[in-house]
């Protein structure tokens, strides 16, 4: 598993989501939304960070799963703020282009990982 390229990659999704929550928070006053996002995001690196510290194989490939899972969840309340007008197309852009790397990252990982298994 490139590991490294994950967990870079995963926090800076976390860092860009944090600063486009601050400012839909400061501009738009809007909470709900962007606190899902907030948890989601910042969940699939904490579970990638887990998931290095797994103690079998299966215990790995589930941490990836949820943070696979977790990243698909920040990207539909990316497109949700972007459908609803809490943020504009460049920064949904940039920020659901990370998550969609990531989601691929993981989603590669995860089936690595099982095929190693057998």
């Amino acid at each position: 598993m490139p590991e490294s390229i994950i967990r870079t990659k995963s926090f800076e999704l976390a860092v860009k989501t944090v600063s486009l929550v601050k400012k839909v928070k400061r501009e738009h006053r809007e909470f709900v939304l962007s606190n899902q996002l907030l948890r989601s995001s910042t969940s699939v690196g904490a579970n990638i960070r887990e998931s290095a510290n797994a103690h079998t194989k299966k215990e790995f490939i589930h941490k990836l799963t949820i943070s696979q899972k977790e990243c698909d969840e920040a990207i539909y309340w990316l497109e949700l703020m972007l459908a609803t007008g809490y943020i504009e197309k460049p920064q949904f852009e940039e920020v659901s282009g990370l998550a969609i790397e990531v989601l691929k990252l993981l989603k590669r990982s995860i089936l690595t990982a099982k095929a190693n298994l057998k």
